[in-house]
């Protein structure tokens, strides 16, 4: 991860650490730099540019920060205007756009903000790449066989424009629309759109397809967002599921990148029971390609031991739909994700899409004829206990032979009945210890034994 961007993008607290200048420079560098690559390649056209957001209030003023940087550098900008983080990498990858740009903090709270770069092809912008805006923003830009303590204005007819592009977010919907291959006439689906980026799509998507749709948290007012809603808050949708007498609820988060399901009794089905629901769909129909589902390091025990069952095999990745994606792309694979509801159908698509997946999970309940709860009765989740630990240094903490010495411990005697994770953290100075084991009882019992030596050896340096 870079000075500023995280796996997920430049993420802060607006004009605090994620600024209005922020996002000026970065739209500076971009139209900059994608003019100059197209000149060198002999293409004097301007770099073509496409731009989302999300629903926060301040998603208007870094749109119009980032337009201003790009059209001062000679790019012209196109506005989806409010839509989804998929959205952006499909219109990116298949309208020939130089890049694409997501205006988003996904599940955080409201006042959070975040700038997502989307190269070419719809996926994660490059860590090359990366590195330059970062070098722009400090000041430090060397790229091109130069250094540029400034990069130059673009003049007269050559300043880009800003061309209105909801078009491009209804060519989307019309996409997903025709990924449908059964009706869901006589289904009720309830949708929890987070007051985020879903509100005015997924309603109209189900709609097209003959459900039934049952609509919640979809009046967006700038602050709403995540708040008590969506697949971080997904009790309220759990509710409303059984209080109407729906069929599925879906749960989308702030930029719809990610989805939850929740079953017509009322439970949760997380990214790792969808993982399983269509990976077993897709083996017993042979489009399992390479016959493996890629997952993190923090999926769970009893999902691993489910595809055993099933002989489906698995990859295990660091956390992050990013690195999930880097995987499936190497190696082939078609279906990938987290237990947060970052789903990857790679076929489809070259990011998580929350309305996707839960297109995806009608699809298979329609093809079985089952409800739910029917599709997930084989898969048993093992109870699981996370618990974080203030430390000073994570690599030294988590390197130091004793805590090695317990974890192994520990992983000794679950044995293939369990296991212990033991990561840092990607953001805080905190060593993260998890067990999954066949009760809580033994969870707590075994995270407490590694807890107690980090504190021990924490306390002596």
């Amino acid at each position: 991860m870079g000075k500023y961007f995280g796996t997920d993008g430049f993420r802060g607290e607006a004009n605090v650490n994620l600024t209005v200048d922020h996002a000026r420079k970065v739209g500076r560098f971009l139209g900059w730099y994608y003019g100059q690559l197209k000149k060198q390649a002999g293409d004097d056209a301007p770099a073509k540019i496409v731009i989302g957001k999300d629903t926060r209030r301040s998603s208007y003023m870094f749109e119009y920060a980032l337009v201003a940087g790009l059209t001062a550098s000679g790019a012209d900008a196109y506005l989806l205007h409010v839509t989804t983080t998929p959205s952006v990498a499909y219109v990116a990858r298949t309208e020939d756009f130089d890049c694409g740009i997501m205006i988003s903090a996904s599940h955080n709270p409201y006042y959070d903000n975040g700038i997502k770069l989307i190269n070419g092809n719809g996926e994660k912008m490059d860590e090359a790449t990366i590195h330059l805006v970062e070098a722009y923003l400090d000041g430090e830009l060397e790229v091109f066989g130069q250094k540029y303590e400034e990069i130059p204005f673009a003049h007269r007819d050559a300043i880009g424009c800003t061309v209105d592009y909801a078009a491009g977010r209804n060519r989307y919907m019309g996409y997903l629309i025709s990924l449908g291959l059964y009706s869901f006439k006589g289904m009720k689906v309830g949708l929890d759109c987070a007051n985020g980026s879903s509100w005015n799509m997924a309603k109209q998507i189900f709609d097209s397809l003959g459900a039934k749709t049952y609509i919640i948290n979809a009046e967006p007012d700038g602050t709403n967002i995540n708040r008590d809603a969506g697949s971080t808050h997904i009790e309220g949708l759990q509710k409303y599921v059984v209080e109407n007498g729906l069929d599925v609820g879906f749960a989308y988060d702030g930029d719809a990148d990610r989805c939850l399901c929740v079953d017509e009794k009322g439970n949760v089905v997380d990214g790792d029971a969808i993982l399983y629901i269509y990976g077993r769909y897709m083996k017993e129909r042979g489009k399992l390609l390479t016959n493996t589902v890629v997952t993190t390091v923090m999926s769970n025990f009893g999902l691993y031991k489910a595809f055993d069952e099933l002989g489906i095999g698995y990859a295990k990745t660091a956390v992050g739909d990013k690195y999930v994606y880097e995987y499936m792309t190497k190696n082939g694979c078609r279906i990938g994700g987290e237990q947060s509801g970052h789903i990857i159908f790679s076929k489809y698509v070259s990011t998580g899409d929350g309305i996707l997946t839960s297109l995806k999970m009608m699809e298979v309940m329609m093809a079985k004829k089952k409800k739910m709860s029917q599709l997930t009765e084989d898969l048993h989740i093992y109870p699981q206990v996370l618990v974080n630990v203030k430390v000073k240094d994570k690599a030294v903490a988590q390197a130091d032979e004793d805590v090695q010495a317990a974890v192994n411990k520990v992983a000794k005697a679950l044995g293939d009945t369990g296991r212990i994770l033991v990561r840092e953290s990607g953001t805080e100075p905190l060593i993260r210890v998890m067990v999954e084991a066949e009760t809580e009882e033994i969870c707590h019992t075994y995270v407490d034994e590694v807890v107690a030596v980090i504190n021990e050896k924490e306390a002596t340096r």
